[in-house]
């Protein structure tokens, strides 16, 4: 087996546990191989790193928060390697495994006793294919209380136009992050839908809707000189202009996780307990 393994460097303790880990997998006779930054980091190594698009190994252990993971998932995106998340962040739904019991988890890893998690993505089309979605797409404006008028189609009927600060598309992975904290629901990563949640619309009838992930969902900007940036996962933006139209469906390709416990409802009634506070 070969184990890849990233961290999020500025964090002191990810990048400590990251240089434990290796050492670990190294006595469980696991090659490893690091990205680049993160070996950098460690100054040692050198002769065990590449960039982290270039990884071909058989999972890959992302030590941070929930953006550590998404960021890692949008290099790896095409390669089907399954990811092992350990928590440095606050909340972190994706990253299963708390840093206590990391060692622990790994073992259990390597001895077969996990299995692998789909979750599906968005792809998104604006003129070209963007990065893909494994959370949400935020579309706000660039202008701090500016609003935007778009209109929302799905499978080319148009379902609402509206004036809103934002408007987030997002997957079920997507709907314990910022969709929720719009008031959007709360769905079962075992769902196949996505939600379209406006995002402080300026009309009383706007409100978050689950549709179909086989469906199509097409926004449209409707305010001539007004601007707009569509966020995919908080790693990627792209300026959206006057009457541009940005495309929305499920993407072919998957996200794989390494789970241990089947524990979603847990996770909501525990992590969401203190709002993401330590």
């Amino acid at each position: 087996m070969i184990m890849g393994l990233v961290a999020r460097c500025d964090v002191k303790e990810a990048v400590k546990l990251a240089g434990e880990l290796a050492d670990f997998l190294l006595e469980k006779k696991v090659e490893i191989v690091l990205d680049l930054p993160l070996a950098n980091e460690l100054g040692r190594f050198k002769d065990r790193t590449c960039k982290l698009e270039d990884m071909d190994v058989d999972m890959v252990i992302a030590i941070g928060g929930d953006g550590t993971l998404l960021r890692t998932q949008s290099f790896i995106d095409h390669k089907k390697i399954p990811l092992i998340g350990i928590n440095m962040g606050t909340v972190g739904f994706l990253t299963e495994i708390d840093p206590e019991n990391a060692f622990s988890a790994i073992e259990e890893i390597l001895a077969g006793n996990y299995f692998v998690e789909r979750r599906n993505q968005l792809l998104v089309w604006h003129d070209k294919e963007l990065p893909p979605a494994l959370n949400e797409v935020v579309l706000m404006t660039r202008k701090p209380a500016k609003m935007l008028h778009i209109q929302i189609s799905v499978d080319d009927e148009i379902m609402e136009e509206l004036r809103a600060d934002g408007l987030i598309i997002a997957t079920p992975s997507g709907s314990t992050a910022y969709s929720m904290s719009a008031g959007g629901p709360i769905i079962d990563p075992r769902v196949k839908a996505f939600i379209i949640v406006p995002i402080c619309p300026f009309k009383l009838g706007a409100r978050p809707t689950v549709v179909s992930d086989e469906s199509i969902i097409k926004v449209k900007l409707l305010r001539e000189g007004k601007k707009a940036i569509a966020v995919i996962d908080g790693q990627f933006e792209e300026e959206i202009n006057y009457m541009d139209e940005i495309i929305f469906r499920k993407s072919e390709n998957c996200a794989y996780f390494v789970r241990l416990t089947k524990d979603f409802y847990r996770k909501v009634r525990e992590k969401l307990t203190k709002g993401g506070i330590s």
